[in-house]
């Protein structure tokens, strides 16, 4: 081959090497809301076009959840006229790790319902619950929700269709965050005050076990089969995990500083923890858990003060609100990289994913 002729395949190949299309993120749909603690607003993104709404509510929100079926978005937090702003190093999440925290200032608890159809008509529905309350689910059917007061030591059972707390559950103390096994039998509940997590029994809306976890347990998540939950445990920079058939914890593992929230993907290989750090020194990391070794596998860097998880119902995409920067980074789960950021409202806390 001459030399002219040689040089020509060798461009050729290099032209076409680079025609090569890249492996493209899928792109994402549906919708994520944020509860904007110290802007007293709820935030929602619209996926498909990056659009941020930011809508004001009576409320200093901590926590919000989507109620699949019914086209409601439930968010909990003190009334906007009961108290101020905490910190999520010390009073909003219990002690700090110094142990001089206290509970905080207490204030008048509420759970309000948006209609995510119409969203910018703010709250429909105000329900008075316990005193303080931190994070809120509700089961399959959309009928009840479930409420921790971390001032009173207890759960508000709300009927959502009577618009009412219709009774209450005693915890451990300062329950927080909060999830329902994946038959709706139970809820665990994470105790950051006395280190341990409640097992509340749906049927009879009693604690049947109270388990010893570790040191300030913020919040919990299940894998799909419910089998093992995954539980933050922020004073000690790791997170325990639960067999839910013994009711004992089999692993810790180390992750970042001060982690806060959990969420297992739907196929259960992975759990995502944010890392939020202090206040005085704040983290920006979220820890990759592989659920089949309990490793930490990726350190994904987001945003400061990396808070509050949820993953997309099909699995792509982790979502975390950095609380400090005003912030909710989108995850790559095939990359386990950070792929889009979205300026939210002020001190981004909870978060949930709706499926279009």
């Amino acid at each position: 081959m001459s030399l002219s002729a040689l040089a020509a395949a060798i461009g050729l190949a290099v032209a076409m090497s680079f025609a090569r299309p890249a492996t493209a993120e899928p792109i994402p749909s549906g919708f994520v809301y944020t509860a904007d603690e110290y802007g007293k607003t709820v935030s929602r993104i619209d996926l498909k076009s990056g659009k941020v709404d930011i809508i004001p509510v009576d409320l200093t929100p901590h926590n919000v959840q989507f109620v699949p079926g019914g086209g409601r978005l439930l968010a909990v937090g003190i009334s906007a006229s009961g108290g101020g702003n905490e910190s999520h190093d010390g009073g909003g999440h219990g002690g700090s790790e110094d142990g001089d925290g206290d509970k905080g200032a207490a204030g008048g608890g509420k759970l309000i319902v948006l209609d995510t159809a119409d969203i910018a008509s703010a709250q429909t529905v105000s329900i008075d619950v316990g005193t303080h309350p931190a994070h809120v689910i509700a089961d399959a059917e959309g009928n009840r929700a479930y409420v921790s007061n971390s001032e009173d030591d207890t759960l508000s059972v709300v009927d959502l269709q009577k618009g009412e707390a219709v009774a209450t559950i005693a915890t451990g103390d300062y329950p927080h965050g909060l999830r329902m096994s994946p038959d709706g039998k139970s809820i665990y509940v994470a105790n950051v005050e006395d280190g341990t997590v409640s097992v509340i029994d749906i049927a009879t809306l009693a604690e049947t076990a109270r388990i010893a976890v570790g040191p300030a347990p913020v919040q919990v998540g299940f894998v799909p089969d419910g089998r093992r939950v995954y539980v933050s445990l922020r004073d000690a920079n790791q997170v325990a995990v639960i067999d839910t058939v013994t009711r004992e914890v089999t692993g810790r593992i180390d992750v970042g500083r001060s982690p806060i929230q959990v969420h297992a993907t739907p196929d259960g290989r992975f759990v995502y923890v944010a890392n939020q750090g202090t206040d005085e020194e704040p983290d920006d990391t979220v820890s990759v858990i592989d659920t089949a070794s309990n490793t930490v596998v990726k350190t994904v860097r987001t945003g400061q003060g990396a808070h509050g998880v949820t993953v997309s119902s099909d699995g792509d995409f982790a979502f975390v609100t950095n609380i400090i920067d005003g912030t909710v980074s989108r995850i790559s789960v095939a990359s386990q990289s950070v792929v889009g950021t979205y300026t939210v409202g002020k001190g981004p806390n909870g978060i949930t994913f709706q499926t279009p």
